[in-house]
C-alpha cells in the first residue's frame, strides 16, 4: 500500500464506534462469521485450515507476528462497514476531507515568480468534490501517484489559489517527499 492508502485506512479506523475484538479467538470467530468457513479464513490469512481451527478453539494462542498482523488487517478491513460507508458518503456530499501533511510542494508558476519547491506543513480542508475523486480513484485501484495528484489538485484549488481569488496563473502543483500525511473525514 502507498502512503495515501495508509492514511485513508487510518482515517477509516478512527471512525470505529466500537473497538474490534481484542482476543485471537474473538478475531478468528469474527472472521469465520464474515467469511462463513474456516477454509475461507485460512485462504484469506495464508495459513492451513487446521491452524484456523486451533486458533478458534484456543488450542493455539500465539501465532507468529506476520500472521498476527494479517489477522489484524483482515479484521479491521471488515469491521463496521456501515459506519465507514456513512462517513464516506458524508465526506463526498457535504463534509469534504481534511489533509494534514508535511511535504515538499513544487508548482509551475509564471515567469518572474518563484516556483522553487520547498517543505511546507499544511492542514487544508478539501472540498467534497476532491473527497469523491479521491475515494473513486482508490476504489478503481489507482496508484499512490495518481491519488497524490488528486490531493495536489485540491491543495492548488483550496490553498494556493484560495478558490480562484489569487495565484490564478498557477498551473501545476506536485507533492514530493512526503514526511507524513494524515487524512480526516
Amino acid at each position: 500500500m502507498g502512503e495515501i492508502d495508509d492514511a485513508i485506512e487510518r482515517a477509516d479506523q478512527e471512525a470505529f464506534t466500537r473497538e474490534p475484538p481484542k482476543t485471537l479467538k474473538g478475531r478468528i470467530n469474527f472472521l469465520v462469521r464474515q467469511l462463513k468457513t474456516t477454509r475461507a479464513v485460512a485462504a484469506e490469512l495464508g495459513v492451513s485450515q487446521r491452524s484456523v481451527e486451533r486458533y478458534r478453539t484456543g488450542e493455539r494462542r500465539h501465532p507468529p507476528e506476520d500472521i498476527r498482523q494479517r489477522i489484524d488487517t483482515a479484521v479491521r478491513s471488515r469491521w463496521q462497514p456501515q459506519v465507514r460507508k456513512r462517513r464516506r458518503r458524508q465526506a463526498e456530499a457535504t463534509g469534504g476531507i481534511t489533509v494534514e501533511t508535511r511535504a515538499r510542494f513544487g508548482y509551475t508558476a509564471p515567469i518572474g515568480t518563484t516556483d522553487d519547491g520547498r517543505f511546507r506543513r499544511l492542514t487544508v480542508h478539501l472540498t467534497p468534490d476532491h473527497a469523491r475523486r479521491l475515494f473513486e480513484a482508490r476504489d478503481a485501484g489507482a496508484g499512490d501517484q495518481e491519488m497524490r495528484q488528486i490531493i495536489a489538485d485540491g491543495f492548488k484549488d483550496v490553498y494556493f489559489q484560495d478558490g480562484g481569488t489569487r495565484a490564478i496563473d498557477l498551473s501545476d502543483v506536485a507533492i514530493n517527499d512526503i514526511d507524513y500525511l494524515d487524512l480526516d473525514y
